[in-house]
């Protein structure tokens, strides 16, 4: 359906629910309360135990979950989500497979449960997740391997050892809220080894409310399943989420992935080794001393996570900040020179920084980096210009 054909209604999420859940309707109607941003709907495929053998998995066979979306294509919902986890131990192309027939079968596009999870981990940079699970043991190391194989090592809090679907909304949220703490392991301790962010991985587990509650003390992103499937639906279906109040995923994710795709195509315009963006943005929990994205290429050492330096006294920033311009290096020969841990610690020798202005301030700027020096073209110029026009963009619309 065309955005013009949605205007005189609310969004419309369809979602395909596992017939023993009780936790993700309440759940996913509370994270829409009042927010005005979109209407659920349901339809239910038989689930009940959750292990692996043919009798578990048969559960998942896509016959019965396309029955029952083609039942949620005649709400003439705008996006279909299959709100259970599955993918996480019988592989993330299963899931990929179904979100293919789904959208082949109804013309609506499609989503999982997974799926929205390893968006969330690429919109935040995230290759080190800590899992918290309700799974049994051999569940559980069949999601860490899951996971592995889309680039996404895992640190695994004690399992609860649980098989029964409907058994794993029983579990008190105290304890859920152990075992994020239990994922997150280490974050403190060492910054080397820590966690990027936690994922709460179970539709039918409540953990939205621990994990948004517990976010701010751990200082990283806590994904509930339930709240992170929300997140992708609507962002599929084009109402760019920014709720409040239910963690940073729902408030500031889908603007973090439209930074992150402009980065990621701008890297392959430039063939550049890493491009970054940094904003002041306090409403959306974003400061220019860390980066609010990054793409990098093969064997090319992140910066995201380091905010050792206070990036607008820098020569360079000061200069953005007086010309308005962009600051072309193809050496750093010359002033404005850059902080030296950026050619001694991350090895860059070359960068083209723009800045990205709003409402007559700078408030951040884009910086493609080289790890040699190089003469930047008119291409890698008018690259830039086309990605900081889009950057402008997602912040006036997200």
């Amino acid at each position: 359906m065309s955005t013009a054909g949605r205007m005189s209604r609310a969004v419309r999420i369809g979602m395909l629910t596992p017939s023993s859940n009780t936790c993700l309707e309440p759940v996913t109607y509370d994270l829409l309360h009042d927010s005005g941003a979109a209407t659920a709907h349901f339809a239910r495929v038989p689930v009940t135990r959750i292990a692996l053998d043919s009798g578990s998995d048969a559960q998942f066979d896509p016959a019965p979950m396309l029955a029952a979306a083609r039942q949620l294509a005649d709400a003439r919902v705008d996006v279909i989500a299959w709100n259970g986890t599955s993918g996480s131990w019988l592989g993330v192309d299963r899931d990929r497979g179904l979100c293919e027939a789904i959208t082949a079968e109804t013309g609506i596009p499609a989503t999982t449960s997974t799926l929205a999870l390893l968006d969330a981990c690429a919109a935040y940079g995230v290759t080190r997740l800590g899992l918290a699970l309700p799974y049994t043991a051999e569940v559980a190391e069949r999601i860490v391997q899951t996971y592995a194989k889309e680039s996404i090592a895992c640190e695994l809090a004690e399992p609860l050892g649980i098989s029964e679907n409907e058994a794993f909304a029983r579990v008190p949220q105290p304890e859920v809220a152990r075992q994020i703490e239990a994922a997150a392991g280490n974050v403190r301790a060492d910054k080397h080894a820590a966690v990027h962010a936690v994922a709460v991985v179970c539709t039918n587990v409540y953990g939205a409310r621990p994990a948004a509650d517990l976010e701010p003390a751990l200082g990283i992103p806590v994904f509930d399943s339930v709240a992170a499937t929300l997140w992708q639906a609507l962002d599929l279906a084009g109402a760019h989420p920014a709720l409040t109040g239910h963690g940073d995923l729902l408030r500031s994710g889908s603007l973090r992935a439209r930074f992150q795709e402009t980065l990621t195509e701008l890297l392959a315009a430039t063939g550049a080794d890493r491009t970054t963006f940094r904003v002041d943005l306090p409403a959306r929990g974003l400061h220019v001393n860390l980066t609010a994205g990054e793409a990098l290429g093969e064997g090319v050492r992140s910066i995201r996570r380091d905010a050792s330096l206070d990036q607008r006294r820098l020569n360079t920033v000061e200069w953005l900040e007086r010309h308005r311009a962009p600051l072309v290096q193809s050496h750093f020969r010359a002033d404005p020179r850059p902080p030296q841990a950026l050619i001694d610690v991350y090895g860059v020798n070359a960068q083209l920084l723009a800045p990205v202005e709003r409402d007559g301030a700078m408030a951040g700027w884009v910086s493609v980096h080289s790890m040699t020096e190089r003469d930047w073209t008119g291409r890698d110029t008018a690259a830039v210009a086309d990605a900081v026009a889009r950057l402008q963009t997602a912040l006036d619309t997200h």
